[in-house]
């Protein structure tokens, strides 16, 4: 497989926060980062954690009281997500931090993998998983063109209609 930009590995992720405060405590002591030395030259608020080879940037919003609502917990949002070891401890433990969660699970050739979703202070779905089971199986080149056959036919549609429109 190519690596055009010669790409290693995920850095970090930046999260616009709430407050830095909560969403520090909540990283550090729900999921295991750890604080890290942050450039002084940053003329924003905000803090820098890191573990399991990823940082996390969490930036102080300008305006917190305009970020979007919490809403429902729902598994097809977007999510980070992160591999764990013990899905029984893992609910035992956030039910015992009062953290509401969703469950699921997936099944591919008799392999099963449980997740669990929930959110962190800010809003932003956070998923554990045992996914680590399932293996990475490549795609044949011309399989992947085939699974995006539909959003190519939906999109030539669209665009010989807007041609005709512009006929018109």
């Amino acid at each position: 497989m190519e690596n055009p930009l010669q790409l290693k590995c995920l850095n970090h992720i930046s999260l616009v926060c709430r407050s830095v405060e909560k969403s520090v405590d909540f990283y550090q002591n729900i999921l295991g980062f750890f604080p890290v030395k942050r450039p002084g030259s940053f003329n924003f608020s905000g803090a820098w954690l890191f573990n399991y080879g990823i940082g996390i940037h969490l930036l102080q919003s300008d305006n917190p009281d305009s970020m979007p609502k919490i809403g429902g917990i729902n598994p097809k949002n977007n999510h980070i997500s992160f591999q764990c070891e013990s899905m029984a401890l893992l609910e035992k433990k956030l039910k015992e931090l009062n953290i509401e969660y969703v469950t699921s699970d997936v099944e591919e050739g008799g392999i099963r993998v449980d997740q669990l979703f929930f959110h962190d202070p800010n809003g932003y779905m956070i998923e554990l998983c045992n996914c680590d089971i399932l293996p990475v199986t490549p795609l044949p080149v011309d399989s992947i063109q085939s699974s995006c056959s539909l959003t190519n036919r939906n999109v030539r549609r669209q665009r010989q209609q807007e041609q005709q429109v512009q006929l018109q």
